[in-house]
């Protein structure tokens, strides 16, 4: 199985920019299609942004488009995500995610392993 850790969250301003870091622990991480979700309170976990098992094919959702970027380092066992022009609706925790598969799916239910969440807060 895989362990994963999120960080990088904090306390930021509108139009500010932030890199949310994930440190992934176990075998075959470079097979594993990885992605980040976000959950404000009461609200649904829903997708933000996805990479394929080699980084060749990135989704994301509409809502960050253009202002978020997700890129991995296998080498390094790292995900990341960086995000620009962040708005107080992009105001949520954050979780980091892995399924056992190469490919990009974007609904929580398909990914099998999943951080502990770091906070992201948006001021105006």
């Amino acid at each position: 199985q895989v362990q994963l850790v999120e960080s990088g969250g904090g306390l930021v301003q509108a139009g500010d920019s932030l890199r949310l870091s994930c440190a992934a622990s176990g075998r075959t991480f470079s097979s594993y299609a990885m992605g980040w979700f976000r959950q404000a309170p009461g609200k649904e976990r829903e997708f933000v942004a996805g990479i394929s098992w080699n980084g060749g094919i990135t989704t994301y959702a509409d809502s960050v488009k253009g202002r978020f970027t997700i890129f991995r380092d296998n080498a390094k066992n790292m995900v990341y995500l960086l995000m620009s022009s962040l708005k107080p609706e992009d105001t949520a925790v954050y979780y980091c995610a892995a399924r056992r598969g190469l490919r990009i799916e974007v609904i929580v239910h398909e990914y099998d392993y999943w951080g502990q969440g770091t906070q992201v807060t948006v001021s105006s």
